[in-house]
């Protein structure tokens, strides 16, 4: 699966992406506002590219690797997953990112997005998406904002009690907004 859009280049994982997407979590200021905060190792890295990559064998969508077109470089991730770590919110299909920091200001996180997105509901076949983030998380939040996304809720995520902000877009939202 190989989705592109003006500047970036949307696919499946590579085993060479374990290292710089190891970098990218290892981050205390990328993952300031993941979970509980706290940074990956390279070994919780991999178990997570393992299952971003079963998502797509389960449920034919899933996490997709980002990288501009230019460079060719692992920029981060984006895409569709069940978000299990907020079960009042099931059942549900939930839209995230997470960029390198020198990726971050470009737009990439919303271009990625927008595609991701228009998969989602165009050939994934989903009538609604939502995304999630941290209610301090402004630069997320402005993302799902560019993206159509309103607020539906304030609620807190049991595992690690951090507030979170859900929103969520309908197919018929994003079709009026971004053409379909």
């Amino acid at each position: 699966m190989r989705l592109e859009t003006e500047r970036l280049v949307l696919r499946r994982w590579r085993e060479e992406d374990l290292e710089p997407l190891a970098a990218i979590d290892g981050d205390p200021e990328v993952m300031r506002f993941i979970g509980d905060g706290s940074v990956r190792t390279r070994e919780q890295t991999a178990a997570a590219l393992a299952f971003m990559e079963r998502g797509w064998d389960e449920r034919g969508f899933g996490i997709f690797a980002v990288e501009p077109r230019e460079t060719g470089e692992l920029a981060g991730w984006v895409g569709l997953t069940i978000p299990g770590f907020l079960p009042e919110v099931l059942p549900a299909v939930e839209i995230g990112w997470r960029l390198g920091r020198r990726f971050w200001g470009r737009g990439i996180a919303t271009e990625a997005a927008r595609e991701a997105l228009r998969f989602g509901f165009t050939e994934a076949g989903l009538d609604r998406i939502i995304s999630i983030c941290h209610v301090d998380h402004h630069a997320s939040a402005r993302v799902m904002t560019k993206l159509g996304m309103r607020q539906e809720r304030e609620t807190v995520v049991p595992s690690h009690g951090q507030p979170v902000r859900v929103l969520a877009i309908t197919r018929g939202e994003f079709d009026v907004i971004h053409g379909g």
